[in-house]
C-alpha cells in the first residue's frame, strides 16, 4: 500500500524529497567505498536494504535500513533552518557539527566525516573562525545535507536563493566547487517541489551550477555544471548494467563533488527518476553509494513525491532509525 497523500502537494513532493535522501542514503550504506566488481561479487544485484559487513570500515555493524551522515547532517541543517528564521549562523552551525561528531565517536563510529567536513571542523576546533574553515572544502558534504534548502526556498531569484545555499556550505564547503554541487542539487530539489518535471530539475541544477561556481573561493576543478549535462547524455539507451559500468569509469563515483553530483543525475537519467530505482542503482555503484543515493533519491522524491516511495522502506527508516521527518519538513515548507 501507498501512504495517502497530504493535502497540499507540496508536503508530498517536500517529503519525497526529505525521504528520498534517507532512503538512497539507507540502500547505499553497505556498499560504499566498496569497488563496483566487489559489489557485483558479494551481492549481484543489490535488490533492497542490507546489513554492512563486518569488514566495512565505515559502517562495519550498522544493521539493515539504516542512515548515515547524509540524513543526520542533513537533519541538522533543517533544524537550524528552522530554528534561524531560514538562515543558518555558521557559528551555530559549526558547534553542532562538531556536537554531531562527538556523539558518533561514542557510539563507536570514526569515520563518517567526509574530508573536507573533518579538516574543516578539525580547524574550528582549534580555533580558525567558522566563517574561513570551509575556503578548502571540495567534497560532496555540502550537497548531501542541502536538500532541506531547496524544501524550504523556491530558486525563481537564483541569485537569492544561491544566498540560502552558501550559508549551508559555508563552514565546510565554501569554495566554487563544493557551492556548485550544492546549488545543483538544492535548485534540482527546489524545482521538484515546485511541480516541475525531471527535466526541469535538470536544467535547474545545471543553471545553479553555473551560477555557485563563481561563488566561494576559487578551486580548480572541471565544470559540474557541464557534467551534469554530459552525464545525461552518457547514459542514454544503456541497459542498466553498462550503465552503472560507464558511470563508475567515466564519471567517477569518489566523493569529489565533480564526480559524485553528476554521477547522481546519471542515475536519474538512467531510471527517469524513480525513486527506488534511483536509489537502487546508486547502490549498486558502489563507491560513495550513500551520498550518490542520498541525491538521487532526495531529487527523485521531490519530483514524484512520497506516494511514489515504496510504504514499507518509508516504515523501515522511521523504525530503524528513529527517524520522523514529517514535524520538520512542514516548518522547512512553512518557510518557502
Amino acid at each position: 500500500m501507498t501512504p495517502a497523500p497530504p493535502t497540499d502537494p507540496r508536503l508530498d513532493r517536500a517529503l519525497g524529497a526529505f525521504y528520498g535522501l534517507a532512503l538512497g542514503d539507507a540502500l547505499g550504506m553497505p556498499t560504499q567505498i566498496m569497488a563496483r566488481e566487489d559489489v557485483v561479487r558479494v551481492y549481484g544485484t543489490l535488490t533492497g536494504f542490507e546489513a554492512a559487513l563486518p569488514d566495512n570500515p565505515v559502517s562495519a555493524g550498522m544493521p539493515s535500513g539504516s542512515v548515515t551522515d547524509d540524513t543526520e547532517q542533513a537533519v541538522i541543517v533543517a533544524r537550524l533552518l528552522t530554528e534561524g528564521g531560514g538562515h543558518i549562523d555558521p557559528t551555530a552551525f559549526a558547534r553542532e557539527l562538531l556536537d554531531w561528531e562527538r556523539e558518533m565517536k561514542a557510539k563507536g563510529s570514526f569515520d563518517l566525516l567526509g574530508p573536507s567536513t573533518k579538516a574543516a571542523l578539525d580547524a574550528v576546533a582549534r580555533g580558525t573562525d567558522p566563517k574561513e574553515a570551509g575556503r578548502y572544502g571540495t567534497t560532496n558534504g555540502a550537497a548531501m545535507r542541502v536538500t532541506p534548502v531547496g524544501i524550504a526556498f523556491a530558486a525563481d531569484d537564483l541569485e537569492a536563493f544561491l544566498d540560502r545555499v552558501v550559508e549551508s556550505c559555508q563552514v565546510t564547503h565554501d569554495t566554487t566547487v563544493g557551492i556548485a554541487g550544492a546549488a545543483a542539487v538544492a535548485a534540482a530539489v527546489s524545482t521538484g517541489i515546485a511541480g516541475g518535471t525531471l527535466d526541469q530539475a535538470f536544467d535547474a541544477a545545471i543553471a545553479a551550477a553555473a551560477a555557485g561556481s563563481r561563488r566561494g573561493h576559487w578551486i580548480a576543478g572541471a565544470s559540474i555544471s557541464a557534467r551534469i549535462g554530459w552525464a545525461r547524455e552518457l547514459v542514454a539507451g544503456l541497459d542498466e548494467a553498462e550503465a552503472l559500468d560507464r558511470i563508475v569509469a567515466l564519471i567517477g563515483t569518489s566523493v569529489a563533488s565533480q564526480e559524485s553530483v553528476p554521477a547522481a543525475f546519471a542515475v536519474l537519467a538512467l531510471t527517469g527518476g524513480d525513486p527506488w530505482r534511483s536509489a537502487l542503482m546508486a547502490a549498486n555503484l558502489g563507491g560513495d553509494s550513500d551520498t550518490i543515493g542520498a541525491i538521487a533519491g532526495a531529487i527523485a522524491g521531490s519530483v514524484r513525491g512520497l506516494q511514489a516511495l515504496p510504504a514499507d522502506a518509508v516504515q523501515t527508516l522511521r523504525t530503524v532509525n528513529h527517524l520522523e521527518l514529517e514535524p520538520l519538513t512542514a516548518q522547512l515548507l512553512a518557510l518557502r
